[in-house]
Formats: C-alpha cells, structure tokens, sequence
C-alpha cells in the first residue's frame, strides 16, 4: 500500500534550568528539580504541495506576541508558511514562567535559546524527516479529567471537583507508520488541566507525561500531548480537588496511559492517500457595552484602598482604571473582536486553534456539527485569552468567568459562545470545501 500522504515529526527538549519560575497557582514556585523533562514537538504534514506543520509544548500558556514570534521562527526555519502552523500548549502547570504575573518576569534567556530554538529546529526536524505515511485512528471514553467547576453549599463556584457537571470524555490517539509498518509517531488529544503537580517545585509535564511515554514505549512511535476542552476540566485526583503533587500526577498519568494505549490498540484501519488542508480566518466576537463613567467611579471605589489590595482585588482594580481611561477618552469603541483561527486537516481529522481555555460544552457542540468526523479542538491554540465559558455557565461565576467577563479592558459578550460557535463551523465548512 502506497501513500501520497507524507508525515515528519521533530522533538525538541525545552526544560528549563533549576531555578527558574513556574507558572500556575502560587505567584512565586522557583523550579527545585527536575521530574520529567519538557518537549515541543512538531508534526509536518505534506499531500500534493500543501505543507502544514500542528505542534505542541509542554508549557502552561503562550500568549501573543510570543505565540506569533515563535510560529514566525517556525515558519522561517521549515519553510511552512506561516498561517499553516498551530502551536498549542499543553497547558501543565509546572513549566516555566512565560508571561508576567505580579513582580515576576519571564525568563528572556530561557524564551530565546531554549525555547525559540527549540521551536525553530522542532520545525525544521518535522520537515526534513517528511516520509510517507499512513494514518491510523482510535478513540476511547477516559475518565481522567472530570468537571472542575465545584458547586459550594451556598451556590457559589470554586475549583474542586464536579461529578454532575459537563467534561468531554473522548480520548483520541491518531497514529502514523510508513507504508512498511515502521511506526513514525503518535499524538494524543484529550481535554483536562495538567494541575495535578500544580504546586509542587518539579518541573514537569503532570499526567500527561506518563501517557505520552507509555504510549510511545508500546508503539515504538515519537510521541506527544495536545490538550483539548479544558477550561473547565480538570484532573479526577483522589482528594476531591484540582491539585493534588508529582506522586498523583503519575498515579493519574497511569490511567491516562492505560487509555491511550488502549485507544492505538483499538486502531483496526490504516489510511492511505489523505489529503492536506489549511485555512486560517477570523471568528468576530461580540464586545460587552461598557458601563459609563460614574458606574465605572462606583466600582472603583468600592474596592476600598488600592494598597491594601491583592491578587484579583488588585487585577480588577487595575483593569476597572483602564476602562475608566478608555471611556473619557470618547474614542468610539468597536462592537466585536476579529479572533484569528487557524484549522489543519488531514483527511477526516480536523486540527482547530482556539486560543483560549475553552469549555467543554462549546467544542462538544463545535463537533456535533462538524463535516469532519475527528474535530480536535486544541485549547491555547496559537495564542492564549484566557478562559472562554460557554453561555450557560455565565451566570454562575467563578474564577473562569471572572477572568473572561473582566481580564480585558473591554471584555467579551456574555453571547460570545453561539458566535465562536457559528464562526469555527463555517470555517471548517470551508477547509472541507476548499
């Protein structure tokens, strides 16, 4: 059996020296040791001229400008082109600092000669390793993330565990060998928050990191994690909570791994011939009305002595100071947001960049509706804005809606969800028509 289809993966270790600041939870968690390393890993993928490249780094988030910086030292090193290349994340919480939280900085040396060279040759490895290819599909219900978003006894929202909330149980291992047998590689897509370790000093890929090498240990195949819904999904540790140390991320990581494992060995067809697509659009989000300056001077000063304030006190008071200055400037404001969204595909698998957490509920529906039978959704897809609630889950509150409803100076619609919605499915219609 012959394929037009070519596939190359490169990998590139991106653990960062001891010492350096890890990103989740606590505002200041020095790295103490090193528990597992980090990767970013590259997939290439070639079919009749058309070169796409979908990779993914064990790091927390990449948000703009880095996220364009390094899909720009990706391009510049593979000669993909820019808009055919998604960066994701893999979103553990025990990698390095790459965005400032409070007197924090990322680490400028660890982001150039780690990171963005790690990048550019992971890139450039996919590329000039292009072979062909045969694509192999597998899909399993998995239990290891469970809804995260805890209902308290007086109705509020805290980080916890749900049993009766919404999380998408579908684990996907999509697996390619040579035409011969020989494997290639492997990814795994999943939704949960890698916070199992989240406020340990190890560094370290969480859960995912045990699924990734059991997986390739039993395939033979370059393997990695691309992370899905999980803006409102966690890990379903044993304490009841979203955190637990290393030692539960590797117990939770060895159910992950049963679950990939078992998901390539359920891989009964090998396909052949797949053609390759990119498409890169905008969704248009809808922005909130601001409330007026008065409102605004309320809010302000009922936050009471800014020097007193902390943690999102203080984020809420800086970011109401910026509206206020936005509203006396009598700058006409726009009405929606351009988002710029990336989709790949391979035959009936769908990559989709999402640059936010996204909740589950949103890429549940974006897959009901989808022509593309594997529509993998990739949360902090090329860029990160946060968390994005779907429209149901507004209303209840919580920290994942706080920081959608006030993080940006002129936040999104409460109704942001039907529009992402109507807007990644039209793009995906696009790619399947194109």
């Amino acid at each position: 059996m012959t394929s037009t289809l070519k596939v190359g993966i490169g990998r590139q270790d991106i653990t960062p020296p001891l010492g350096t600041m890890l990103q989740g939870y606590t505002p200041v968690r020095p790295a103490e040791s090193i528990g597992d390393r980090l990767n970013l890993t590259a997939y290439a993928f070639e079919s009749d001229g058309v070169r796409a490249i979908v990779a993914t780094a064990d790091v927390c988030l990449i948000k703009d400008p880095l996220s364009s910086e390094l899909r720009r030292a990706m391009a510049d090193a593979s000669g993909v082109p820019f808009e055919h290349i998604i960066l994701s994340a893999t979103h553990t919480h025990s990698g390095p600092l790459l965005n400032a939280s409070n007197d924090d900085l990322p680490d400028a040396a660890y982001i150039r000669d780690i990171l963005t060279a790690g990048a550019a040759k992971a890139a450039a490895g996919a590329v000039g390793t292009l072979r062909p290819a045969l694509v192999g599909i597998g899909e399993v219900k998995s239990d290891v993330g469970i809804n995260r978003r805890q209902i308290r006894r007086d109705g509020t929202i805290g980080l916890g565990q749900d049993p009766h909330g919404t999380y998408d149980p579908i684990m996907t291992v999509v697996s390619f060998r040579e035409p011969d047998g020989k494997p290639i590689g492997n990814l795994i897509h999943y939704g949960a928050h890698n916070t199992a370790s989240g406020k340990n000093p190890e560094i370290s890929r969480d859960w995912c990191g045990v699924a990734i090498d059991r997986l390739e240990a039993v395939s033979g195949g370059i393997t990695a994690f691309f992370n899905g819904c999980e803006g409102d999904t966690g890990p379903r540790l044993p304490n009841g909570g979203t955190t637990g140390n290393y030692q539960m991320a590797q117990e939770l990581g060895g159910r992950a791994a049963i679950d990939a494992v078992n998901a390539w060995r359920s891989i009964k067809e090998w396909r052949a011939d797949l053609p390759v697509k990119a498409l890169t659009g905008t969704i248009d989000l809808p922005l909130k009305n601001l409330p007026d300056e008065q409102t605004l001077e309320q809010e302000i000063e009922s936050l009471g002595d800014p020097d007193k304030l902390v943690g999102l006190a203080i984020t809420s008071y800086h970011h109401l100071l910026s509206r206020l200055e936005l509203i006396r400037s009598g700058e006409s404001l726009p009405t929606a947001e351009a988002i710029s969204t990336t989709v790949i595909s391979v035959g009936p698998i769908v990559f989709l960049a999402c640059p936010f957490e996204v909740f589950s509920r949103i890429t549940l529906r974006i897959r009901e509706f989808s022509p593309y039978p594997y529509t993998l959704t990739l949360s902090n897809g090329n860029g990160n804005l946060f968390y994005f609630p779907s429209q149901d889950q507004i209303c209840r509150g919580g920290y994942e809606v706080w920081l959608f409803t006030s993080f940006k100076v002129h936040p999104f619609a409460d109704d942001s969800e039907q529009y992402y919605v109507d807007g990644a499915i039209d793009l995906l219609e696009q790619l399947k028509e194109s």
